[in-house]
């Protein structure tokens, strides 16, 4: 494969704002907080800053078109900004551009930041009508819950599971993260569920029930990069390295051909197999530290971590049965409380993953620090199982 990006870029500083229902702040407010925490933790001047990539899924609700909300509500010195979207990786999207532009030495500094602000909207969920002029021949009438509950129901199918195993795995998925979002002070929801109420909560879309789906929330992240020469010449320690990048797109072999099952997702597969050679990891169960992925819905993430090559296929139910993703376990997922309690503000979600992960390395986790994490990897998938998009990030410590 092509020469990767291995150790080649570091995160200067990184920043979150609090997630939630965020009444009382506009989009350049959120901007705002998670900006003023980064560049402070960078120990940088906004004039050193050479580019910024800006990312939001549905920018028509608050911020409007193009780089300039960014660059005006930051103030930044007149340098090039690029507004990025794709889907629900928009906010990785908008870091592997400052990634690779401090990789090819096109910039010193660049800043990635995401936003979304939708409770405002008044919908309950994401705004629809946004799938193009094919959204009425390849899925009309499409919900997300009912999308996700397909995957569900060809999982079941594809590996003989039963709907009382599924529905107790995907249950403690859920109550895994609330468990570990209730440590979290940045989080939309910060209580603890008890498994009972997760089991007998309101069906949404069979099999998933109101605890399997993941809400809507309004916030903003963003990250700092550098070169790991820089970064050593600014005095920082515990330096956190770029290890990998990768993405895949979905071409329509899954929504038009019968060879998919419907039990899996194919860019996942391909992304992580490419992240990982990049990286050079070898056994991704023995060698990743913490995950966070792209929990949507609870049966997404379950399935996710077979397509990331950590639990077998057709036996990642076991492993979540076993406690082998809990904030205890062999490999944590969702340390942080993942978008089941935090929500998903499209734009800033895949940067807030890497917020959790930089905290961890630096040891700044507070109450949910995990001990020594060497290899962290973030996921993100945007669409749905048929046709979607699948973003894949590795960081680590720069020995």
């Amino acid at each position: 494969m092509a020469r990767g990006i291995k150790d080649k870029v570091a995160i200067l500083g990184m920043g979150c704002s609090k997630f939630g229902e965020r009444w009382d702040s506009g989009a350049e407010e959120l901007m705002l907080e998670a900006y003023k925490e980064c560049i402070a933790d960078a120990g940088i001047d906004a004039k050193q800053l050479n580019a910024a990539w800006f990312s939001t899924a549905i920018d028509e609700v608050h911020v409007g078109k193009s780089g300039i909300p960014l660059s005006t509500t930051l103030r930044l010195p007149n340098i090039p900004v690029t507004h990025v979207e794709n889907m629900c990786a928009s906010g990785t999207e908008a870091f592997r551009g400052a990634c690779y532009a401090v990789a090819s030495g096109a910039a010193d500094f660049a800043l990635a930041l995401g936003v979304e602000k939708l409770k405002d909207t008044g919908y309950g969920g994401l705004p629809g009508g946004r799938g193009g002029p094919l959204q009425a021949l390849w899925h009309a009438n499409g919900t997300a819950p009912g999308n996700f509950a397909q995957l569900a129901t060809a999982y079941m199918t594809a590996h003989g599971v039963s709907g009382e195993d599924l529905k107790r795995a995907i249950g403690h998925v859920s109550w895994k993260s609330h468990q570990n979002g209730a440590k979290n002070p940045k989080a939309h929801l910060q209580k603890a569920v008890e498994m009972d109420t997760i089991l007998k909560a309101p069906m949404i879309a069979s099999p998933l029930g109101l605890f399997d789906c993941c809400g809507v929330s309004d916030g903003a992240a963003a990250a700092i990069v550098t070169t790991p020469e820089i970064a050593k010449s600014l005095g920082k320690h515990n330096i956190v390295s770029v290890k990998a990048l990768q993405l895949s797109v979905s071409n329509g072999s899954e929504s038009g051909h019968n060879s998919w099952d419907g039990s899996y997702f194919h860019t996942t597969r391909i992304a992580s197999k490419k992240a990982y050679e990049e990286a050079g990891i070898k056994d991704p169960r023995a060698e990743v530290s913490m995950f966070e992925v792209h929990d949507c819905f609870s049966v997404t993430e379950l399935v996710t971590m077979e397509d990331l090559h950590i639990s077998e296929t057709g036996k990642g139910w076991k492993d979540v049965l076993d406690g082998f993703y809990d904030a205890d376990g062999k490999i944590p997922c969702q340390i942080d409380g993942g978008l089941k309690c935090f929500g998903h503000p499209i734009g800033a979600s895949g940067l807030r993953m890497l917020y959790e992960m930089y905290l961890q390395f630096q040891g700044r986790a507070g109450a949910r620090q995990l001990k020594d994490p060497k290899i962290g990897m973030t996921h993100n998938l945007g669409g749905a199982p048929r046709e979607n998009v699948s973003s894949v990030a590795i960081v680590g410590r720069f020995e």
